[in-house]
């Protein structure tokens, strides 16, 4: 056996991640709010499977995707497919408002297209399925090849507030979608970062998503921009490859390795980095580098523990001082801007 290859069986569950279960009779909807459901790759591709989604007004004015009823968050879950593998998602609307589904990176027929043009939609209180599928790289002439589905995408709402779906993307529905490929190292924790105009995750210092993960742990992040502003996405103390999946994939790999990249609305990436590796545990922040962003409000915190879960040294300080700290447009005239 590999040992460079990590088990899908022996690792623990992430949080708000599903890859539906086909072949096993498995679906979110029977696992509870917050429950991973994850299977092995079938030997061939090709499988279809079946999760619910929730789609639920919430406190603030937002809305949220949720793999059950009254567990919606934003972003939703995290949703993952095998390439090859055709994804079927029933979609219960339990609000006053029209909305959609829409995902990037898959391919769909129009009824499945989540937008009013090809009058994809839920309605207030309806219930609809909309299919994703999935395929893998195929030869082209030229010795080339088209590209398969195997990326970090995400997924939003198309049809609340306006055929784009402006008013519904504004309020929190969205979330992150992976497409693996068969042989991909499946991560121990992910976390999902969604930018939109001034916000992350729809929340401004200190109140962003405080990430945590254990020294050496295998993390997985997935970056996704939205709303009509330039950001850029930036991780303290760690880095990446800008490929696929963040990693190498031997020496002489020509991927440029990188700590800092562009997010701007529409897109999404991902990579997988070992927490606190070559730099230990302690508090790293993640922000966005557009400086007037970053001053106001637009960071969180990367918590990365010591090995056996404990607090290192000066991190709690360090979230205090986070905490502490008010984030405004004025920091930005003090520091020169």
């Amino acid at each position: 056996m590999d040992d460079n290859v990590v088990r899908w069986d022996r690792l623990p569950l992430p949080r708000r991640s599903v890859i539906a279960t086909g072949a096993l009779g498995l679906t979110a909807s029977a696992v509870g709010a917050g429950a991973v459901v994850r299977a092995e790759p079938a030997r061939a591709a090709g499988a279809t499977r079946k999760i619910t989604i929730y789609a639920e007004a919430l406190p603030g004015g937002l809305f949220g995707y949720g793999l059950t009823p009254g567990s919606a968050t934003v972003p939703g879950p995290v949703l993952e497919m095998w390439e090859g593998d055709t994804l079927e998602i029933t979609l219960v609307n339990t609000t006053t408002q029209r909305l959609s589904i829409h995902p990037h990176g898959v391919d769909y027929s129009t009824d499945s297209d989540g937008s009013p043009l090809n009058a994809s939609y839920n309605n207030p209180g309806e219930t609809r399925t909309y299919v994703w599928r999935s395929r893998e790289m195929f030869a082209a002439a030229g010795r080339r090849f088209m590209p398969g589905s195997a990326g970090y995408w995400h997924y939003h709402d198309h049809a609340m507030g306006t055929d784009h779906g402006t008013g519904g993307v504004a309020k929190g529905l969205y979330g992150a979608l992976i497409v693996r490929r068969r042989g991909d190292i499946l991560p121990e924790k992910q976390f999902t970062a969604v930018f939109h105009d001034s916000t992350i995750n729809n929340k401004l210092a200190p109140n962003t998503p405080m990430f945590e993960a254990n020294l050496g742990q295998r993390v997985e992040w997935i970056a996704i921009g939205h709303g009509n502003l330039f950001h850029t996405f930036h991780l303290h103390a760690h880095r990446w490859a800008d490929n696929r999946t963040g990693m190498l994939e031997g020496p002489s790999d020509p991927s440029h390795v990188i700590d800092n990249k562009d997010l701007n609305p529409g897109s999404s990436f991902g990579f997988q980095v070992l927490a606190g590796e070559g730099v230990g545990p302690g508090v790293w922040m993640y922000h966005c580098h557009v400086q007037l962003h970053s001053d106001t409000g637009m960071s969180g915190l990367f918590l990365v523990r010591n090995a056996d879960g404990s607090m290192p040294a000066g991190a709690e300080e360090a979230i205090h001082r986070f905490r502490g700290h008010t984030h405004t447009a004025g920091d930005h005239a003090a520091h020169g801007g």
